[in-house]
């Protein structure tokens, strides 16, 4: 393993120090670590308290706002009122380990059919594996509920162990393309194997099917669903305002990773990794001219990024188009300041509770899902 770079092992010091303190059996939250604050350049509201929680996303015609809890509840809050309902129709879901429901997308097409896509874990031949399904979100009557539920996409092949599904969701920005993370399962091997889909980020059409044009078209089968290849766990899936694809992974002991998605790229796992195998086994660093795609940031010790925002409002004046990392061993939020294709400044603020999801809202105000333990819903407006 490199050793790190003065400022970055500076800046890691800082989110060690943090993270030390015993701030979320209190609720309450610590200062900012980031780099040169003093304080938070946020005010916090708590508005909420949840079981399990593992995502959210905004309605765009209501900004309400949509909630996954892992055991396989979804909750409609409402925007105005706050009241929070569960939504019926949700499939039955594998609740084990990593495993449960997932992530959850408003449609592009959304304002006119009213389709939301869900991710969850189901059992079948093999074990267990990671599914993507869409349905219509009716609003109507004694209460929501999903209607017409239908699986879009599998996880190939199913195999045995309950972590490592990744099965976030992304929508290309002119809604032609879904991007789904699919994690390795913790097999490692699979994900330099392109005759499944373990280890990879695929590229399909909404209704599921292999994109045209996707690098291994021509292969046919379970890789023509591929766009990249190489991955450990991918649980942020976000694409910037300039139309870059960006994912957070988090790595085996140490290296978890920002990474710039691109088309038929290999991000090298397991063959190479900037952090080392649980128990001290060794993996050869990217190195330049090795073949694999490397991170634009990297982050030893460990952050467990588990989840990815890429700010597109104007609410924090500097922040637009920067990456936010939701850290759970980190029990932080991460800033990275993104100029295109490169990263620069690292900020890691303190939220003493591991951070499970970040999302924009309407007005552009972070929110952040914190994990179960804490589980509060917090909303993020620059401090005055």
């Amino acid at each position: 393993m490199k050793p790190l770079a003065p400022a970055l092992a500076g800046l890691l010091t800082v989110l060690a120090t943090a993270c030390s303190g015993d701030t979320a059996a209190s609720g309450s939250l610590g200062p900012a670590s980031g780099e040169g604050d003093d304080g938070w350049p946020f005010a916090v509201e708590e508005l909420d308290r949840l079981d399990e929680p593992w995502a959210m996303a905004f309605l765009p015609d209501t900004g309400d706002l949509l909630i996954t809890e892992r055991s396989g509840t979804l909750h409609l809050r409402d925007a105005e009122t706050g009241d929070r309902v569960a939504v019926a129709g949700v499939p039955e879901v594998v609740d084990a380990g990593q495993g449960g429901l997932g992530d959850v997308l408003p449609a592009p097409s959304y304002e006119e059919d009213g389709l939301v896509y869900l991710s969850w874990v189901e059992a079948g031949d093999g074990g267990t594996g990671a599914v993507v399904g869409r349905a219509v979100l009716e609003t109507d009557g004694d209460g929501p509920r999903l209607d017409g539920l239908e699986v879009v996409w599998r996880q190939t092949p199913k195999v045995d162990g309950d972590g490592h599904f990744s099965h976030r969701l992304a929508f290309s920005p002119d809604g032609e393309h879904l991007f789904v993370s699919s994690g390795d399962r913790q097999l490692g091997d699979p994900a330099q194997d392109n005759t499944d889909t373990l280890g990879t980020i695929v590229r399909l059409t909404p209704d599921g099917e292999p994109a045209p044009g996707n690098p291994l078209a021509d292969q046919g089968g379970v890789g023509a669903e591929i766009w990249s290849w190489g991955h450990r766990n991918p649980l942020g899936l976000e694409h910037a305002p300039d139309g870059t694809l960006w994912s957070s992974e988090m790595g085996p002991e140490g290296g978890d990773e920002l990474n710039l998605i691109e088309a038929g790229s290999n991000y090298g796992w397991p063959e190479v990794s900037d952090g080392s195998d649980y128990g001290g086994g060794e993996i050869p660093d990217h190195a330049e001219g090795d073949g694999y795609a490397a991170p634009v940031r990297s982050w030893n010790p460990s952050i467990s990024p588990g989840s990815l925002m890429v700010y597109g409002g104007e609410l924090f004046e500097g922040w637009t188009g920067d990456a936010f990392l939701g850290a759970l061993s980190g029990e932080a939020l991460v800033r990275v300041d993104l100029d295109g294709r490169t990263a620069g400044e690292t900020e890691v603020f303190d939220m003493g509770a591991r951070v499970r999801a970040v999302e924009e809202g309407p007005d552009g105000a972070i929110w952040v899902l914190e994990d179960e333990g804490a589980g509060r819903l917090l909303r993020l407006t620059p401090a005055r």
